[in-house]
């Protein structure tokens, strides 16, 4: 878009998709198609386009009418160019847009830059390949923070740990280091489809190999610390600061070769903004996934509902959501990224249990004196009431604040205006002075550690670091060099305090505006003596000043410029006034010059102190974590969670464990359950029940409660004790992806094929329903391997899920290690005939009745799933559910008996037989002279449901003939029957022998 007068107009295509995006009109001018925003609704209109996936420019006036008649281009048109770029990841982070009410709240804006490179990893066990083709590199930035993410890992064709990394981060722009693979760009742009808004953008790769990229970054570390301007060489003449800095350079050299690449595309892409000076901060570096926290896998984070729930993929419903009680935009980030990262670590686990149990005891203690109605006397008490006081009061100020994360970052950016500098400071400055009032710095001064207010270490940290005198001194000189209430006025000719000559340039324009004015105003003087008008004064009318009004008959000299008039008076311009009023014009210009570039200047002088201010920010939302853990413990009656050492047997056990998410939607008719796994007892549950019995809950909320517990928090448990897991990971419900070209099975399979790759003996499994996506046979024959390999190899803490009882069988061959149990329930069973309208036969079926769910899981192995009652719940017709009772009764008949047992089993394991087999069937029944005079052929098409319902009719007749020739006194009748009956059990046999 491009300012022309008072409007802001598109022009071509960029018009036609602005009236599309925003609704305004868009018509032909001069032969091209133009639109139209007035220059006051730019922030609302940039918005609007970045959010639907665009990057927007804007071309501005770069002179301005007083300059441009005393430049060399006065006789020219006003000179424009592009002053600003605009996408969903920096806009934030932008000058004049960014850092409004109308921002992004408390989600993240990443800039996602990924490279990759084809890999071959031989698997020394088996010498086959382990599944890793590609090794993928890359680079998120949050710019608006000024979080930078970096990370290099060896990834499956399925893409897995991408996916992790995508989902976790919810980048809000995607850069595509050319080339990749097509099914990293599959998932990548899979990710970033219409409906998300998410935009992508290439750019190759081909000039950072070979130390090109690196070359790249360090000529980037180069430019900054060799920088114009003397504040910021100030920065390094600390050694101190000098020794942050080469450590921030090492940091990049030791980077992975990949990830250096993806970091050298990110500055590139980031020059054209002006903000790759964020990634010279080398302190704000981390690594995506690291040896203290837990990486849950995609998988884990969309089966678990982590962030979004599986219905509409909003936040509600979701287990962040449930833990989320913090008060400010920053710690909320904050939060969501303890949530995806549960920390592995046990003493950095009881660090974060210790400081949330505090400030919970605190609060119980500060409500209590209400309760008995008379204060506490009890010193200590007190002190502890002031504390969580304190701390729910500057958390309460902060959040009622600007996003001061956001707002330290855009000062670094240099994009920040004088009114959110002058909040930021105000808000970091209150926040330690009160914190201060804890005395925690003077109580480790003086080692009174036995009478102090705060016991947690973590928690005295923390304070210290935000109240950290440093940072408040700091804070206090930068707000004594600025006038507030200029800076709230928006006025920047009047922002700086120069009286202790800090601003030399200021003070001069400054100068030279006042002269200017009293000039202007000496000449009333001249012309009171020219008229001979002694109470002539100058007026201002519609925004002309300095006129001189005389009345109409009045003369004046010729070259006096009329301005306008009344009937009565005319108002004049003398050409003195014009001059000086040109001149006061170019001088007041030139103090804004001088005033934005002594703004540039301060900004960046505030470079040096960016790490400690960022330092505070973080130990702020860091205690707004910690408060809202405590909050959600006290609100919800959880427990503490107790881990045991590192040395001793990995173990689960849950007392009464509740679904954190269900039980606020149920309350008090939420059943709870116990969970108890040991590693030298039995680690592998298999959990069998009817359908909607409660199965993937009970599973669901033992990750979820293990996820809460090593985040820090407190958990919905009478009691919960438990060993520190190093991964959750799931395999739960069916889905495809026909994007990227995977079926149901292939996505069941490849999720147990990453659990197999990444579990160890210190993780927890949950599987659900494996082996849905194929026949019976292989279904249950590959759940069973799987399940089976699991507890063999790996011996990690598992639970799984399923409808097959076959599956079970698994117990027999793990004594003691592996369990079953079941989702209890009660029914009102009774006997019912369905009619077979298709074979006029009588079945008599137990029909449950009303089925009760009871939710409890109980010791044993359960043989129903009630899939009929589920049918009569999902309202299909009448007809379908009858023959479907029918269809499982004549199953269940085959089944039950003995002779038939086996073959039973081969065909609901899904047998099917080819052609070819038909004629051996043939020849069998023609040398046993057997006779097929009663329509039971061998070779009758049996596949699939017709099979089945054939074999069952052929049993159910057999028994016929059987119970009939026993039973008939008629020897010839008898003789008869029993001819068939053998007939019927010859074409079973011969069946059974084939499969």
């Amino acid at each position: 878009m491009v300012e022309v007068g008072y409007k802001y107009r598109f022009f071509g295509e960029d018009a036609e998709i602005a009236a599309r995006v925003l609704g305004i009109y868009a018509h032909v001018d001069h032969n091209f198609l133009t639109a139209s925003i007035p220059t006051f609704r730019l922030n609302v209109h940039v918005r609007r386009l970045v959010s639907a996936g665009y990057k927007v420019g804007v071309v501005k006036q770069t002179e301005t009418a007083a300059i441009k008649a005393h430049g060399t281009n006065r006789l020219g048109p006003f000179c424009r160019g592009l002053s600003a770029l605009y996408t969903k990841a920096t806009i934030e982070a932008a000058e004049d847009i960014g850092g409004g009410e109308e921002g992004c709240g408390s989600s993240s804006n990443y800039l996602l830059c990924v490279v990759e490179k084809g890999v071959l990893v031989e698997n020394e066990d088996c010498g086959v390949e382990s599944g890793f083709d590609v090794r993928i590199g890359l680079i998120a930035v949050e710019i608006s923070t000024g979080d930078v993410v970096h990370g290099e890992f060896n990834d499956n064709v399925m893409r897995s740990g991408l996916e992790a990394v995508v989902l976790s981060l919810s980048p809000a722009e995607i850069l595509i280091g050319d080339p990749l693979s097509r099914q990293t760009e599959k998932l990548l742009l899979a990710y970033a489809g219409p409906a998300s808004n998410v935009r992508v953008e290439r750019a190759p790769r081909n000039r950072f190999y070979d130390g090109g990229a690196l070359a790249e970054v360090m000529s980037l570390y180069e430019k900054t610390e060799a920088g114009t301007t003397a504040d910021y060489q100030e920065q390094y003449s600390d050694p101190t600061e000098q020794e942050k800095h080469w450590l921030g350079i090492e940091g990049i050299i030791s980077m992975p070769e990949l990830a250096v690449q993806a970091l050298a595309l990110t500055i590139c892409h980031l020059k054209q903004f002006g903000l790759e000076r964020i990634l010279c901060m080398g302190a704000s570096f981390r690594p995506f996934s690291t040896n203290m926290e837990m990486t849950l896998s995609a998988n884990a984070l969309q089966q678990l509902e982590v962030l979004k729930n599986n219905f509409d993929g909003s936040e509600t419903g979701s287990l962040l959501q449930s833990m989320n009680h913090t008060l400010t935009i920053f710690g909320s980030r904050l939060l969501k990224h303890w949530v995806t990262h549960p920390l592995c670590d046990r003493s950095l686990i009881c660090a974060r249990i210790n400081a949330v149990s505090e400030i919970a005891d605190s609060m119980e203690l500060c409500r209590a004196p209400q309760s008995f109605g008379g204060p506490y006397e009890d010193s200590f008490v007190i002190a502890q009431c002031k504390g969580i006081y304190l701390l729910s009061s500057v958390l309460t100020t902060l959040g009622r604040s600007p996003d001061i994360q956001r707002g330290i970052t855009r000062i670094f950016h240099r994009t920040a205006t004088a009114s959110e500098f002058v909040s930021v400071m105000h808000a970091i400055l209150d926040a330690g002075k009160q914190f201060q009032q804890l005395h925690i710095e003077e109580e480790d001064k003086d080692g009174r550690t036995e009478e102090t207010v705060v016991h947690s270490v973590l928690l005295r940290r923390l304070l210290l670091t935000a109240s950290s005198s440093t940072v408040i001194a700091h804070a206090a000189k930068l707000l004594a060099t600025l006038n507030k209430d200029a800076a709230d006025q928006g006025d920047l000719e009047n922002l700086f305090n120069v009286s202790n000559g800090q601003f030399p340039e200021v003070a001069r324009a400054q100068t030279a505006v006042q002269m200017a004015k009293e000039k202007l105003d000496l000449l009333i003087g001249l012309y009171r003596k020219q008229l001979g008008m002694c109470n002539l004064e100058f007026m201002s009318v519609s925004g002309s000043t300095h006129l001189i009004e005389l009345p109409s008959d009045v003369k004046v000299p010729s070259n006096w410029v009329k301005v306008n008039s009344t009937k009565k008076t005319v108002r004049y311009h003398p050409p003195e006034v014009l001059t000086a009023l040109d001149r006061l014009s170019l001088a007041k210009e030139e103090l804004s010059v001088s005033c934005r570039a002594a703004w540039d200047s301060f900004l960046t002088g505030f470079r040096k102190y960016y790490p400690e201010f960022q330092a505070a920010v973080q130990a702020l939302a860091a205690l707004d974590c910690l408060h809202s853990l405590a909050i959600l413990s006290r609100n919800k009656n959880y427990v503490c969670p107790t881990f045991v050492d590192d040395d001793e047997p990995v173990q689960i056990h849950f007392r009464s464990g509740r679904h954190p998410v269900l039980e606020a939607i149920l309350q008090d008719n939420f059943v709870p359950n116990d969970t108890d796994l040991h590693a030298e007892r039995e680690y592998c549950q298999i959990v069998t029940g009817p359908n909607m019995g409660g199965k993937s809950c009970y599973i669901r909320q033992v990750a979820l409660i293990a996820i809460m517990a090593q985040v820090g928090s407190f958990v919905p448990a009478l009691s919960a004790k438990l060993h520190v897991l190093d991964g959750i990971y799931t395999r739960m419900g069916a889905s495809d992806s026909i994007q990227q070209g995977r079926s149901t099975f292939l996505e069941e399979l490849s999720e147990a094929s990453y659990i197999f790759r990444n579990c160890t003996s210190r993780s927890l499994v949950i599987i659900d329903e494996l082996g849905r996506g194929t026949s019976t046979h292989d279904g249950i024959a590959i759940a069973y391997a799987i399940l089976h390999q699991l507890v063999a190899q790996k011996r990690c803490m598992i639970l799984f899920v399923t409808h097959y009882p076959k599956i079970v069988d698994v117990k027999d061959e793990f004594p003691g290690s592996v369990g079953s149990c079941h989702v209890s329930y009660l029914t009102s069973q009774k006997t019912v005939e369905i009619t077979d309208s298709k074979s006029d036969q009588n079945v008599e079926n137990l029909d449950p009745g009303n089925v009760t769910f009871l939710y409890k899981i109980v010791p044993g192995t359960s043989d129903k799933s009630f899939g009929l009652n589920v049918a009569r719940l999902a309202q299909l017709p009448d007809s379908c559910i009858s023959r479907a009772a029918v269809m499982a009764a004549k199953l269940e008949e085959v089944v039950s008996t003995p002779m038939g047992t086996q073959l039973g089993h081969k065909l609901l394991l899904g047998t099917q037989f080819v052609r070819k087999e038909h004629g051996a069937q043939e020849n069998f029944f023609a040398s046993n002279n057997c006779s097929n005079e009663d329509g039971f052929s061998a070779w009758s098409s049996m596949d699939g449901m017709e099979g089945l319902e054939e074999l069952a009719d052929l049993y159910h007749k057999f028994f016929i003939d059987l119970k009939s020739a026993l039973a008939d006194v008629n020897s010839e009748n008898g003789f008869q029957s029993l001819k068939r009956a053998k007939s019927i059990a010859f074409s079973i046999l011969n069946r059974g022998i084939s499969s």
